[in-house]
């Protein structure tokens, strides 16, 4: 029996850019093994797997390595292939019961938008040798969130010349950690990095789960309700975010770039 992956570019409108997630809509619930053996095939930051769970859908989210809690590029790939392909009527949300609760996405236009929980960062220290994994001195703020350290640097040239230790930042417990600065550029608010070598994902293109912990920090340092910010890795994305009391209000676009049917 063959079923059908569709690899799409999320944060992004244009192919081979932002961040490839694999889609896999299952008949109904898939062996978690399985499921990871995909993941570990497609070896993208993340594959999404999908069945009917009523008049909604279940939603898992798989690195190469391990099963994550919360991710939001595989996330806006889900629900694209949803409309592009019509599994749902393009006015219809898409709602989708994961780890992290009920997440739902509408389109608007070309942007497709998710409703995910704020996750703010706790003002913390960070863990000893952290800083020096990453390669800095110093940090203008340090904290962390249910899943991952944080840290802001004093600019955002000083977050896109990161050259981390992969290898040290894999030894420390917890699934990555979030870089960012203010924007140098008016047409962003901030900008960010994300690595995650401990969960097979030593630099993740664009990471939508780390807004909904990146918007609660900058809308209180900015004072602004709605942001944009960019992700400098190499690939790059642009996200929009709107905090909104415990929820966040992430925006991005996609493109499909393959379909494809698994053998096995």
């Amino acid at each position: 029996m063959t079923q059908r992956i569709t690899q799409v570019d999320a944060f992004t409108a244009e192919p081979f850019a932002g961040n490839p997630a694999g889609v896999c809509l299952l008949p109904d619930a898939g062996d978690p093994a399985w499921m990871q053996r995909v993941a570990c095939e497609m070896n993208l930051a993340e594959t999404a797997f999908l069945h009917k769970q009523g008049d909604d859908y279940s939603l898992r989210w798989f690195t190469p390595t391990t099963e994550v809690d919360l991710c939001g590029h595989a996330t806006l790939a889900s629900a694209h292939v949803f409309w592009e392909e019509g599994h749902l009527p393009s006015d219809q949300p898409a709602r989708f019961h994961t780890r992290s609760g009920l997440l739902t996405a509408t389109r608007d236009g070309a942007w497709i938008n998710m409703d995910f929980p704020a996750t703010p960062p706790q003002a913390t220290e960070p863990p000893d040798g952290l800083l020096a994994a990453l390669g800095v001195a110093s940090a203008v703020w340090t904290g962390k969130t249910r899943w991952v350290e944080f840290v802001e640097l004093e600019s955002g040239a000083a977050v896109r010349a990161l050259v981390p230790d992969m290898g040290r930042l894999a030894r420390f417990p917890m699934r990555g950690v979030i870089v960012t600065a203010r924007a140098a550029t008016p047409e962003y608010d901030f900008v960010s990095r994300f690595f995650a070598p401990a969960a097979g994902v030593p630099e993740d293109p664009v990471t939508g789960s780390a807004h909904s912990a990146l918007a609660p920090y900058w809308a209180e340092r900015l004072n602004k309700s709605a942001m944009t910010g960019y992700q400098v890795s190499p690939r790059g994305g642009v996200i929009l975010v709107r905090p909104s009391g415990d929820r966040v209000i992430i925006s991005g676009q996609a493109v499909t770039t393959l379909r494809g049917e698994l053998l096995a």
